[in-house]
C-alpha cells in the first residue's frame, strides 16, 4: 500500500508529511505512517527499543512538518508530576496565582525513556493522553487538538527503570519497537543524513488546521459491518489463545477501527479494507498481550499471537 492523496487538497497535503521528512530520515517508513496513522486518529505512540536510533530527531522533524509546537521530556527518577503537567505559583508582582503550563502543552510531546519515572510521576499522563486536558489544584486546562505523546520506554527488565502499569499502557493506541540498523548501505545513509539535518532542514509546515481538518474526514471513512466483524474477531480470537495471561481490552477494537479508518484516508480510500486493518494491528495488539510466564520462557511472544490471529480468522471478502 502506498501514501497517497486523490483530489483533496486537505488529504494530499497531510500525505506530503511523509514525503517531506523522508528527505531527511531513511529505515523509518513505518514509523512516519504510524505517527500520521496517530495523529489523525487521535491516539498515542509508545516506542520500546534501543537508544540513540533517531526517534527524537523523527518526532521534531514531524512536528516541523505539521507546524506544531514540539517538547521533549527526558524521565529521570526525581522528576514530579508538576514538571510535566504544571503548577500554579504566586507571582509578588502582580498579587495572583499563576499557572504555569509544563511540557506537556504541546502538539508533539516527546517523553524519553517513560520507564524510568515512578509510577506517580507516570500516572500524571493518564488524563492528557485520554482527556486531552489537565487538572491541576481542582482546575481543569485544555490541550491543543492537535495532541501526540510519543513516548519511548527501555527494554522490561533494564537497570533503574519502573515497569509501566498496564492501566497505562493500554492508553497507548500504538507501539513500535525499534532497533541498530543490520545493513552497512542504510547506517551509512543515517550518518550522511545526521551531518544534513545539523545544516538544517527545510519543511514547509502544512498548519495545524490542515490537521484539524483532516481528522474531520478521516470521521467520515466508512467501516462496512463485515469489516467492523473482522476487527471484533481478530480481538475475540486473542483472548481465547491458551498462551495468553491478560488478553487485550475492548480498547484494541476501538484503536483497530480509528487506526484503520485514518490509514484508509491517507491512502486515498473512503472506506477501510481487511489490508488496512491487518496492517494497522501489528502496532495495536501487541503492547496490549501480556504471555503466560511458562510460554515466555519457550519463547513465545506477544506478535506471534497476533501473526496467529491474521493467519486464522477468516477475512471478509
Amino acid at each position: 500500500m502506498t501514501v497517497e492523496g486523490r483530489g483533496n487538497s486537505v488529504r494530499e497535503a497531510v500525505a506530503n508529511i511523509i514525503n517531506s521528512i523522508r528527505r531527511y530520515i531513511v529505515g523509518y517508513d513505518d514509523l512516519l505512517k504510524l505517527m500520521l496513522v496517530a495523529i489523525l486518529s487521535k491516539g498515542h505512540i509508545l516506542i520500546e527499543g534501543v537508544p540513540g536510533t533517531g526517534k527524537t530527531t523523527v518526532a521534531k522533524l514531524f512536528a516541523t512538518a505539521i507546524g506544531g509546537k514540539f517538547r521533549r521530556v527526558q524521565m529521570t527518577p526525581d522528576l514530579l508530576p508538576a514538571d510535566i503537567i504544571g503548577s500554579y505559583y504566586f507571582d509578588v508582582r502582580r498579587g495572583e496565582w499563576v499557572f504555569r503550563e509544563g511540557s506537556i502543552f504541546a502538539n508533539i510531546v516527546f517523553i524519553d525513556e517513560l520507564n524510568r519515572a515512578p509510577p506517580r510521576t507516570q500516572s500524571a499522563l493518564l488524563e492528557a493522553m485520554q482527556e486531552r486536558q489537565v487538572t491541576v489544584d481542582g482546575v481543569t486546562h485544555r490541550l491543543s487538538s492537535v495532541f501526540l505523546v510519543i513516548a519511548t520506554q527501555m527494554p522490561v527488565g533494564s537497570e533503574g527503570t519502573y515497569p509501566l502499569t498496564p492501566v497505562l499502557i493500554d492508553r497507548f493506541a500504538y507501539s513500535y519497537t525499534t532497533t541498530y540498523p543490520d545493513n552497512e548501505d542504510l547506517e551509512m545513509s543515517i550518518v550522511l543524513k545526521s551531518e544534513e539535518i545539523e545544516r538544517g532542514v527545510e519543511i514547509s509546515p502544512i498548519g495545524l488546521e490542515v490537521i484539524d481538518k483532516a481528522c474531520e474526514e478521516v470521521s467520515r471513512i466508512f467501516v462496512s459491518e463485515k469489516v467492523l466483524r473482522y476487527i471484533v474477531r481478530l480481538v475475540k480470537f486473542i483472548r481465547q489463545q491458551d498462551e495468553v495471561l491478560v488478553p487485550p481490552s475492548p480498547r484494541a477494537s476501538i484503536w483497530l477501527y480509528r487506526g484503520g479508518k485514518a490509514l484508509a484516508y491517507i491512502e486515498g480510500e473512503e472506506f477501510v479494507v481487511p489490508d488496512h486493518i491487518k496492517w494497522v494491528a501489528r502496532f495495536v495488539l501487541p503492547h496490549r498481550i501480556y504471555i503466560k510466564q511458562t510460554y515466555q520462557v519457550e519463547g513465545v511472544k506477544p506478535i506471534d499471537i497476533v501473526d496467529r490471529a491474521l493467519q486464522s480468522v477468516e477475512v471478509p471478502k
